[in-house]
């Protein structure tokens, strides 16, 4: 049940992330795209299920929300070229907003493909570097760096031609401090999530 739980609550903060990430928000002066208050979280969870679950269970999870976020563009281009109705007036609201989709998911799922191995490879070779010891070890080591390339590969493959290159250098620097204080913030919630799975009510 708890490893039901996770999977759920990872694929939800994926898609939940390459649907924000239509919307560029405000950092000060600088924008960044809305995905990054989801997008950080499945770092955690994919820690949470190395930690619990191992490398080949958390692998399968990754492509689990691959597989999830080809499906979901593929409806929402289905959905897209229907005609609508007579009396509905908001497809090119529909085209500006949820075409612009397929881009992030392609940039995302680059970027998620090759960040998320990365993670869980680099969390498995920390924890036998500490001897399974110093779980905040492994959870910031591995996700800093994923963090980074995720980020990098992102932004350059979604808003490149969008934006100008000084506008997406920033964009990935200020996501990247960001992310980093994400990851640092949430060491407290690997180590709850950890303990519940030891309890009564949630067994893996």
């Amino acid at each position: 049940m708890y490893l039901i739980s996770l999977s759920i609550i990872f694929t939800t903060l994926l898609l939940t992330a390459n649907i924000s990430a239509v919307k560029i928000i405000a950092i000060g002066r600088e924008g960044i795209d809305a995905g990054i208050i989801a997008y950080p979280l499945t770092f955690l969870i994919s820690d949470v299920l190395s930690e619990l679950y191992g490398r080949k269970t958390t692998t399968k999870i990754i492509w689990l929300g691959f597989i999830s976020n080809l499906l979901m563009v593929g409806i929402l281009f289905l959905v897209g070229i229907i005609p609508g109705a007579t009396y509905w007036n908001d497809q090119d609201s529909y085209n500006k907003i949820l075409g612009s989709v397929p881009r992030i998911v392609l940039a995302s799922m680059t970027a998620y493909l090759i960040s998320q191995h990365h993670d869980v490879f680099a969390f498995e070779m920390w924890k036998k570097i500490t001897n399974n010891r110093f779980l905040w070890i492994r959870n910031n080591a591995s996700t800093i760096v994923s963090q980074g390339i995720d980020t990098t590969i992102f932004v350059l493959v979604a808003f490149i031609g969008t934006y100008s290159i000084h506008e997406i250098w920033n964009m990935i620097w200020i996501t990247y401090l960001i992310k980093i204080s994400i990851a640092i913030m949430d060491t407290p919630l690997i180590y709850l999530l950890v303990h519940l799975s030891k309890s009564k009510n949630f067994k893996p």
